[in-house]
């Protein structure tokens, strides 16, 4: 199979001509890291099996995007026709020009030591052995047949970094001059901290934000860094093999019951996870925990906001009328979202991207722009 040609173009897509990451993507495989994943279509999930159709397979792998490789439990590698997987994504082989944002907000040095937080498919490992040597790469994962058939396909490339079955929450193999993520996390877990050598650098997106920290570790412990005025999102980090159940029995209560409180609001109904990433993000660090819905007609949208300590929101808007809003519980979930637009229409601007972090010694991010202050833990 010839995969060069298509490597090199999407080298040629990711980077500049000057960057020292361009040979590295042109000279991995990344098929080889995929070959099979869900592709959604239809509205429901349905496996692609790489070797039933090369030239799909080359088209879908050199292409940058993301590929989901999980669903819940079900791995595209055990998955046949037919299968009907159920719950969230929870790995996949993240599109390459994101892993290349991301190393470089982490700011590598060709000498440095890597932890490569979620191994997922190991495309992103292959792309860091390409660059430092396996002898500088450590890739972790919760998931033991991830980094299993990670690690097997790394071999196949060429390539043989140490690849650990562990919670990147607990304590890591070694000592690291970078740690960079491609899963998110909320606080940053203390083990990140005591693993990073003196002055070494943290690269991580934070759960359900769009917000990217990167930190440098302090002498107390800690560390010191900023929000980036760039965004990405990653699935966030979980313990076991797929995540805890959601709050589908509140969901159900929110979609049609009536609010403790009912009032109409002045601003429009929005899909907050897919249009407003940023009001999503600033609404996450006020009230961390929030599950959205949303839909859609030709005449009407309804979001609802369910939240773990039983509060609920339901918002709906008629075509160009102000939307009805329902709420119960002990936060007012849609006031909480409209406080937020508010900040936004009276100052031109969120205070997230661009703040100042630092970083306690447990993990809790303290952020400061001006007079604005949060803190995540």
């Amino acid at each position: 199979m010839d995969w060069h040609s298509h490597a090199q173009r999407l080298a040629d897509r990711v980077t500049h001509p000057g960057s020292r990451w361009r040979a590295a993507i042109a000279g991995t495989p990344r098929h080889q890291f995929v070959p099979a994943w869900w592709a959604w279509n239809g509205g429901r999930w349905e496996v692609r099996h790489g070797p039933a159709d090369e030239e799909a397979w080359l088209k879908a792998a050199y292409a940058d995007r993301t590929l989901v490789t999980r669903i819940g439990t079900l791995h595209a590698d055990h998955a046949g026709v037919g299968d009907k997987p159920a719950g969230l994504p929870t790995s996949s082989s993240t599109l390459p020009g994101l892993v290349l944002q991301m190393y470089r907000h982490a700011r590598i040095g060709d000498k440095d030591t890597v932890l490569d937080v979620g191994t997922g498919s190991g495309y992103g490992t292959a792309v860091l052995c390409r660059l430092l040597g396996d002898d500088r790469v450590t890739s972790i994962d919760v998931d033991a047949y991830l980094t299993a058939a990670a690690a097997d396909r790394l071999s196949e490339a060429g390539h043989k970094p140490r690849v650990v079955t562990s919670d990147a929450t607990a304590p890591l193999p070694g000592a690291f001059d970078r740690i960079v993520a491609m899963v998110s996390v909320r606080p940053i877990p203390a083990s990140w901290l005591e693993a990073l050598a003196p002055g070494g650098r943290l690269a991580t997106t934070i759960t359900n934000t769009s917000l990217i920290v990167t930190a440098v570790k302090t002498a107390d412990g800690g560390a010191v860094g900023q929000v980036e005025r760039d965004w990405a999102m990653f699935m966030r980090a979980r313990r076991g093999t797929d995540y805890p159940p959601g709050l589908a029995e509140l969901l159900d209560v929110a979609r049609t019951a009536d609010g403790e409180h009912v009032a109409m609001t002045r601003f429009p109904v929005l899909d907050i996870e897919e249009d407003a990433w940023e009001l999503r993000s600033m609404l996450e660090v006020a009230v961390p925990g929030i599950q959205h819905e949303y839909h859609e007609n030709t005449n009407t949208r309804t979001a609802i906001m369910v939240h773990p300590d039983g509060s609920w929101a339901r918002a709906v808007q008629a075509e160009h009328t102000r939307p009805v809003v329902h709420q119960t519980g002990p936060c007012r979930l849609w006031d909480e979202f409209d406080a937020i637009r508010d900040y936004w229409l009276q100052n031109g601007s969120l205070p997230l991207y661009g703040a100042a972090v630092r970083v306690d010694p447990d993990g809790v991010i303290h952020l400061r722009r001006g007079r604005w202050q949060a803190t995540i833990g």
